[in-house]
This record gives C-alpha cells, sequence and structure tokens, in this order.
C-alpha cells in the first residue's frame, strides 16, 4: 500500500489554531502557497505579516504571547531548514526575558516596545520591527530556560541586556536590587554578565552594583543566622576580627566559636577584582588561620540558599571535632 500525503489544512483550520503565528515554511508545510499567503496577508486581509517571513493568522493587533513567538520563529528559522518550526538557539532575553521570570519592576510584557532575542554570534540577522537582535559573545552562550513554553536566558544575562541600553538610576538600581532581594540569582553571576558587557565603566551601573552587593551580603548573613538558629548550633560571636595578643590582624571571619576555635567565613567576592588575587588572598588567610589550630569553613551564598541542612552539618561536624585536635593558639577577638 502506497503511503499518500496527506491533504492540506484549510485555512479556516489554520485561523482557528491555538497558536496562530506561522513561518512561511510551515505554512508551505501545510499546503498553503506563497501567493495565497500574499492575497490572505494583504491590507484589510484576514492575515498580516509580522515579520520577515512569519505571518499572524488573524487580524488585529498581535498579544504578547504571539509576539513572543513570531520574534523566536524569526530568529530560530534557518536557511534550508525543513518546516522553520523551531526557535533554534535563540532565546528572549532582556526586559522581556525579567517579565517572563516574574519581575516585578520589568514593565509587562504587553507595554514593551519591542523584544529582545538572543541568537548565536555566527547569525546572520538585523533587528527588524519589534525584534532587537542581541548576539552571543565569543565565549560559551548562556543556556536557556524554559518559561511559559519559550526559551529565556538566564536571570544575569537578561539583566545584563537589559541595562545595555538604560540611563535611569532608580530603575538600574531596582533591576538589580530584586534579581538578588527575590532570589532569582547570586550576585556573582550578574557583575560578571556586566562586566562582560563593558557596562561597569558607566558610573549609574557602578553604583547599582555596590548597592546590589551590599543586598547580596545582607542577605547571606541572614541565611547564615537563620542556619545557625534553626539546626540548634551553638551561638558564636559574629562578624569579629581576629588578631594574636600584641601581634598582627589575622583577618575578619563571619562567625566565632572560640570555645571550639571554629571560624565560618562567608565568600561573597565581587567578580568586578581580580578573581584570581582575592581567592588567594582568602586562601592565605584560610591557611593561617589553621596553621594557628583555627578550623575555617568557607561558605558560598548559594550554598546556604540551596542547601542549608548540609551546611549545618558541616559545621556541627567541625565543632564536634574540636575535642579531638590539639588546643589552637591564643586568639584576641575584636569586633569588627
Amino acid at each position: 500500500m502506497k503511503n499518500t500525503p496527506l491533504p492540506p489544512r484549510p485555512l479556516s483550520d489554520l485561523s482557528d489554531a491555538p497558536r496562530r503565528v506561522l513561518t512561511a515554511a510551515q505554512l508551505r508545510a501545510h499546503g498553503v502557497p506563497a501567493a495565497e499567503v500574499a492575497a490572505q496577508s494583504r491590507p484589510g486581509g484576514p492575515w498580516q505579516q509580522l515579520l520577515p517571513g512569519v505571518y499572524l493568522l488573524h487580524p488585529g493587533p498581535p498579544t504578547s504571547d504571539e509576539r513572543l513567538h513570531a520574534a523566536l520563529l524569526y530568529t530560530g528559522r534557518r536557511p534550508g531548514a525543513a518546516d522553520g518550526a523551531g526557535f533554534g538557539e535563540s532565546m528572549v532575553t532582556g526586559l522581556a526575558a525579567l517579565a517572563l521570570h516574574g519581575f516585578r519592576s520589568a514593565p509587562r510584557l504587553r507595554s514593551l516596545d519591542r523584544v529582545d532575542v538572543l541568537v548565536p554570534r555566527t547569525r546572520r540577522l538585523r533587528s527588524t520591527g519589534f525584534v532587537r537582535i542581541v548576539r552571543a559573545s565569543a565565549h560559551e552562550p548562556p543556556v536557556a530556560e524554559e518559561l511559559t513554553g519559550l526559551p529565556v536566558a538566564p536571570v544575569a544575562r537578561a539583566l545584563a541586556d537589559a541595562l545595555e541600553g538604560m540611563t535611569d538610576p532608580r530603575t538600574v538600581r531596582r533591576l538589580l536590587t530584586e534579581a538578588v532581594r527575590e532570589g532569582y540569582c547570586e550576585p556573582a553571576p550578574v557583575v560578571r554578565e556586566l562586566s562582560r558587557a563593558r557596562l561597569l565603566s558607566r558610573p549609574h551601573v557602578v553604583d547599582a552594583v555596590d548597592s546590589l552587593l551590599a543586598e547580596g551580603r545582607a542577605l547571606a548573613e541572614e541565611r547564615l543566622y537563620a542556619m545557625v538558629r534553626d539546626h540548634g548550633l551553638p551561638d558564636p560571636v559574629w562578624n569579629v576580627d581576629l588578631r594574636l595578643p600584641g601581634g598582627p590582624h589575622l583577618g575578619g571571619v563571619d562567625a566565632y566559636w572560640p570555645d571550639h576555635a571554629v571560624a565560618v567565613e562567608l565568600d561573597t567576592r565581587a567578580p568586578r577584582q581580580d578573581e584570581d588575587a582575592l581567592w588567594s588572598e582568602y586562601t592565605r588567610k584560610r591557611e593561617y588561620l589553621e596553621r594557628l589550630g583555627i578550623t575555617v569553613v568557607h561558605l558560598t551564598p548559594r550554598k546556604l540558599r540551596d542547601a542549608a541542612d548540609q551546611q549545618a552539618v558541616v559545621v556541627r561536624t567541625a565543632l564536634m571535632a574540636a575535642g579531638d585536635r590539639a588546643p589552637a593558639a591564643y586568639v584576641v577577638v575584636l569586633p569588627r
């Protein structure tokens, strides 16, 4: 028995489809010739061309969802593709991505004049209509997250793309602060993306980043307080400097248990600085303290956020092991 091709779907069926945004290639796959597409898309007709090669199969303005799909279909289609159905490696970024992530300080999707779409560096596309093309840098592109069935850039990358054209300091500060305060991401990846985009030379961005880092530091400290409290750990002394009697300053720690000679240090390095130099400084301080018999537990904000139970076990184990170690050197503990 020979395979017979399925008859093309009637135009009325296409217009009644749940998602009424299709590419020219998809319409051809449905048996709609180019001449018919052109006739249907004339001014005043039942269809309209939203973007080059992308059609809306109803009159009137597109919905936010239809605009996003149109933008991704325009940027995702490749010459010679079978049906143009996929989005390729393109993903929504910028303010539209932040709105999809749920940012309250981002404009609503329907109010945006444009949709930013991140595409591979090698794609030969131009911005057109309501679509602005953003090209991925030479390094490995970000991995898209799926939101409402759409590929969306991670928060850190979306923030950098959104801030590129912003000049209002208050808006920049609100977006960056919300990213950290509401737990969308940690400060480090945001600052890395801002640095990659060469935005840290702009004074209003630098000021906002300072607030971002302070916000991240405060949240990490709150998580550390909660971990100690919620897991019944002994109360430490908080935010202290350690010194040898009459000797040099050993460095500050975020929590210290003098009777156990155990210290906790939060890693809240600012990535815009020289990370290798900062890590070397952390390592030198840790090695020096451990030579004095002080155990240093190194925690990151992400570990405290995502695995507080495990981090509490690490700290408790260090406290319990204190009795099995040789006594630590006497150090002076001062408020920081």
